[in-house]
């Protein structure tokens, strides 16, 4: 799953409020990213991946991947010609990893450094 475009951080009290219906009793975003129509969202206890489908975005998909069934994850940064930086995260039982494209509107090492803080607890 491959996304395209301007990424930006989002403010996460911002993410908080509007993603709360997602979230569990007292569960926290700490990070978000907004990647062109769909998000990536840090919580306390879990990597959220929304992704809105089709032209209007009306229908959306809510991954929900505890840091727990991540067995891996890899940041390629982005270089001369190909401007974009890659997240991949393998998840336990499926040998392919969910992939996300980062332009240079994100810092992929921070998103690194925060998947790195969730993951190894």
């Amino acid at each position: 799953m491959s996304l395209f475009g301007n990424a930006h951080t989002i403010d996460p009290a911002k993410a908080q409020q509007d993603y709360a219906r997602l979230l569990g009793q007292g569960e926290q975003i700490h990070a978000a990213y907004l990647l062109v129509r769909d998000s990536i969202l840090f919580t306390d206890r879990r990597l959220i991946l929304v992704d809105k489908q089709g032209i209007t975005g009306k229908k959306v998909e809510y991954r929900s991947v505890p840091y727990r069934s991540i067995t891996q994850f890899s940041v390629e940064t982005a270089g001369t010609f190909d401007l974009d930086a890659e997240l991949n995260i393998w998840v336990s039982g499926n040998p392919v990893p969910l992939q996300k494209t980062f332009t240079k509107g994100v810092d992929i090492y921070e998103v690194q450094a925060i998947l790195a803080q969730f993951v190894s607890r």
